[in-house]
């Protein structure tokens, strides 16, 4: 393989979202400033999502403001409707991220909607991006199970990521969100969602609760899939999902891409050393194993 591949950093929305302490707003656009240094070209900045249901992330429009934005980066948010839109572009966002999943059970407990109805609230946002020319990222979560219903139906997965994408958003995130696949079922389900929709508006979201995801995504890179979604220092995970231990650390990805001859752009010491230095804010070791690696072979 001697193409390349687009690391989608998610830290410092997806990875910090869950913490319990809250992580100061100075931490939250240093990090963002210190990953866009690493070349890193798409940064997750944070989420305009209600500060009662996410107080972590309350202080969304300040991270936004205050970061250096760098030409060639984009800076997408997540939003989960229109008020959190409109709160977004007042502040200059040009990217935004809808989010959904593929089971039923799973949006019924967390969003209290049903997957068409989760798709449909969705429309208005849709609409108005595309009328300020604003690009959107779709997300689909629990493509590989769900903690409430258990397996999930791949019919679900493709019928959600068609919908996404046919709804304007360009490039559509496949999400383990607890973290249960497989290389195998992960290939199954990319094969799948594939042959509905191109392999380059396919993203890879994989958590590593069961130690799969480096493998997970093996898997899929040989199906033909670019782009792959990762947190430095391993931050994040899901709170329904016992055990889990975080996402998939962006600095362990990008070594097995380079490692595969794939181009990811990215100063992987510059980026462990981020990592390692998210990790000592947050009080803890970095959750990658190459972070931790870099830093013994230097010290």
């Amino acid at each position: 393989m001697t193409d390349s591949v687009r690391i989608v950093e998610v830290s410092p929305r997806d990875g910090l979202q869950n913490e319990k302490t809250q992580v100061p707003t100075a931490t939250k656009i240093e990090l963002i400033d210190r990953l866009a240094r690493t070349g890193l070209r798409t940064i997750e900045a944070t989420s305009f999502v209600s500060p009662k249901w996410v107080p972590q992330l309350a202080d969304a429009a300040d991270v936004f403001t205050g970061i250096e934005r760098r030409p060639g980066i984009a800076y997408p948010v997540l939003v989960p409707n229109l008020t959190g839109y409109e709160r977004a572009v007042a502040v200059g966002v040009e990217e935004i991220a809808v989010f959904t999943a593929a089971s039923e059970a799973f949006n019924r407990t967390n969003i209290n909607a049903g997957i068409d109805e989760s798709l449909q609230r969705f429309a208005p946002v849709l609409e108005r991006a595309r009328a300020d020319g604003v690009r959107v990222r779709g997300y689909v979560s629990t493509v590989l199970g769900c903690p409430y219903q258990g397996d999930v139906p791949l019919t679900d997965v493709v019928r959600v990521a068609r919908a996404l994408h046919d709804m304007g958003c360009y490039e559509i995130s496949l999400g383990d969100t607890i973290g249960v696949g497989t290389p195998a079922r992960a290939a199954t389900m990319l094969r799948a969602v594939s042959a509905e929709l191109p392999i380059r508006a396919l993203a890879l979201h994989f958590h590593d609760t069961y130690g799969q995801a480096l493998a997970n995504i093996l898997a899929c890179l040989e199906l033909g899939a670019r782009v792959v979604d990762a947190a430095v220092a391993g931050t994040g995970g899901c709170p329904y999902a016992r055990g889990a231990s975080g996402n998939v650390a962006s600095e362990d990805v990008v070594y097995m891409l380079h490692g595969m001859g794939l181009d990811t752009g990215i100063d992987l010491p510059a980026l462990a050393d981020t990592g390692r230095w998210l990790a000592a804010a947050l009080g803890r070791e970095t959750g990658s194993r190459v972070g931790r690696a870099i830093e013994t072979t230097t010290d």
